[in-house]
């Protein structure tokens, strides 16, 4: 099934006594001919390098995110969507790091970076909104980063082979890092509630009542979980405000392409 794949690739001519053809290879080193740079006498194709395999690993952990609370009870659902978020972020930046610093830039990785990092925000987003009970003061920045994100990927899908005038800037790079810190903070805030709330369940009104006249953890906890959801609110309005700035950014940028031509 490989070698009759391979034979349908045009090969460019070498000149030599195989009509043209370089050797087929065995299925051994068909992964390594896929990562290998382009070299005359081979097609072209995806490079399966260390950042690429990153940036769909972090693809991956998009819907894990969501999966970790139809496997695991909460808060342990909470801990371990936190920990797949975190190392999912974290992957954002070695996968550009690595690609840049080793010269391996690629086409497929490319166009797996943003739908990445799409995909984590808007996942992880609708998660923290139905179980923060849905909280009009996050609602609403998490409502304008979803319309953002909607509207640019509509606006390059348009411009078609334009869309390079679209590319990311600074900014959108700072927003996206805003963007992970808040809903990793905003994570963070879901569990130390639920947990704190759970404990007060299983203690009742009266043990309740005596444990907090000896010490005061359960106040701190309360203060705990109130504190990063507060921090995590504070900063996925930040992240929205600046989603904006970039969204009209990039819409002021694509106006002259969205004219009709008038007719003389």
């Amino acid at each position: 099934m490989a070698s009759a794949r391979r034979s349908a690739v045009p090969f460019p001519p070498t000149g030599d006594s195989t009509g043209g053809r370089p050797p087929i290879l065995p299925a051994t080193e068909l992964s390594f001919t896929l990562s290998r740079r382009w070299q005359p006498g081979y097609p072209s194709a995806m490079r399966w390098t260390l950042p690429n395999v990153l940036t769909t690993l972090r693809l991956l952990a998009a819907p894990g995110v969501a999966v970790m609370f139809l496997y695991f009870n909460r808060p342990w659902a909470d801990w371990l969507a936190l920990v797949l978020f975190v190392g999912a972020a974290i992957t954002d930046y070695f996968d550009g790091y690595l690609a840049r610093l080793w010269k391996q830039e690629s086409r497929l990785g490319a166009m797996l970076d943003p739908i990445a990092d799409k995909a984590m925000v808007v996942i992880a987003l609708l998660v923290i909104t139905g179980y923060s009970g849905m909280d009009p003061w996050l609602i609403l920045p998490a409502t304008v980063i979803l319309f953002r994100e909607v509207f640019v990927s509509g606006l390059r899908e348009f411009l078609g082979a334009k869309a390079g005038l679209l590319n990311v800037t600074k900014l959108a790079k700072w927003k996206t890092t805003a963007q992970m810190v808040a809903i990793g903070v905003l994570f963070l805030a879901t569990g130390l509630d639920y947990a704190h709330q759970a404990r007060l369940d299983m203690l009742g009104p009266d043990r309740l009542a005596r444990l907090m006249a000896r010490d005061g953890t359960v106040w701190a906890e309360a203060m705990g979980a109130w504190y990063a959801y507060t921090a995590g609110l504070v900063l996925i309005w930040i992240a929205a405000g600046l989603t904006l700035v970039t969204g009209w950014d990039y819409f002021r940028k694509a106006v002259p392409h969205l004219k009709d031509e008038v007719a003389r």
